[in-house]
């Protein structure tokens, strides 16, 4: 089976076995379950927001290296929180040790983290969810840029375009490499995004699925039987649009939103702790769960390395089938 497809100037960039993103999953994307995504040949991506102590960060980032080493990626969280993030004391602590690559993710691209990513040799990628915002990201000099389509899992800001046509929008706009997503779970979907002129994919409720995720195995069972209909996107009202699975919290939030109901009203159904507990406890009807309507595509819960393998392995019979 050929492999010439998979080898991009995307991955050699990254330097990863393939061209693949584990997607950034808040207080699910630990140093082990972000490792087992590195080890199968993926690029893993810690996220600094977990860690509002900055030497737990650090901390972090050491236990990673100490886990895999092959290269791993943090994540810049430009999105609105309840505590204001530090996020260039972020960048200096990852730079310090020796971390090479920056994910970015937020609408508009962080013009205030350029000149430090850039002084450092950091390979910087944003993560938008629109053409016009990945053309700022380029103009600013990120390295490449990744676009999910409405279907991802998690932000999906306001302009609802799907990844079948965003994915060759943003690929024909700007010059560095394209990383799509939104709905990407098997070597089908990541055929697919190749075949629309991306240079990887990003995956992250395929993986979320999987043994090494922390999430308690009451959760991953429900899930499972999850169909494309169960989720949806909620939070808009307050410039916040997030597709999460439709759970009992979920769907508590998105009747305070029908009933004008503001952030404070809210917040009890989508907050972090709320789903932390969730996790932890295994009680399905606590918080929100960021989540691919692609996840009616899968069946089974299955180690990191499968996954990657098998989603690789399905993805070439299909190139060769479709070239033969």
């Amino acid at each position: 089976m050929t492999t010439a497809w998979l080898d991009n100037d995307l991955r050699r960039m990254l330097k990863t076995r393939f061209p693949i993103i584990g997607g950034t999953m808040m207080d699910l994307s630990t140093p082990r379950f972000v490792a087992a995504i590195c080890q199968a040949g993926a690029l893993g991506i810690i996220p600094s927001a977990m860690y509002l102590d900055y030497d737990r960060f650090r901390d972090a980032l050491r236990e990673l290296k100490d886990l895999t080493d092959q290269p791993f990626a943090v994540n810049i969280n430009l999105f609105p929180m309840m505590r204001k993030l530090d996020n260039p004391r972020y960048v200096e602590i990852l730079a310090d040790e020796g971390v090479g690559i920056v994910e970015t993710s937020g609408f508009a691209p962080p013009q205030e983290l350029v000149g430090q990513l850039k002084d450092r040799g950091i390979v910087w990628l944003h993560k938008c969810v629109g053409v016009r915002y990945a053309r700022k990201a380029e103009a600013l000099g990120a390295d490449a840029v990744t676009v999910v389509g409405y279907e991802n899992g998690g932000a999906t800001g306001n302009l609802n375009v799907g990844t079948l046509v965003l994915v060759p929008s943003t690929v024909d706009a700007v010059r560095v490499p394209v990383i799509g997503g939104g709905g990407v779970v098997d070597g089908r979907t990541l055929a697919a995004v190749m075949a629309l002129g991306a240079q990887g994919a990003i995956i992250g409720t395929r993986l979320m699925l999987s043994d090494e995720c922390p999430m308690h195995d009451d959760v991953k069972q429900a899930l499972l039987q999850a169909t494309e209909l169960d989720t949806d996107v909620i939070m808009r009202s307050v410039g916040f649009a997030h597709r999460v699975w439709m759970n009992e919290a979920s769907r508590k939030a998105a009747e305070v939103e029908a009933a004008g109901g503001g952030i404070e009203q809210l917040y009890p159904h989508v907050s972090g702790e709320a789903t932390r507990k969730m996790y932890e406890t295994g009680d399905t009807s606590l918080g929100s769960i960021a989540c691919s309507q692609a996840i009616g595509l899968v069946h089974e819960i299955k180690p990191v390395q499968q996954i990657i393998e098998e989603i690789v392995a399905d993805a070439r019979r299909i190139v060769d089938r479709l070239a033969g």
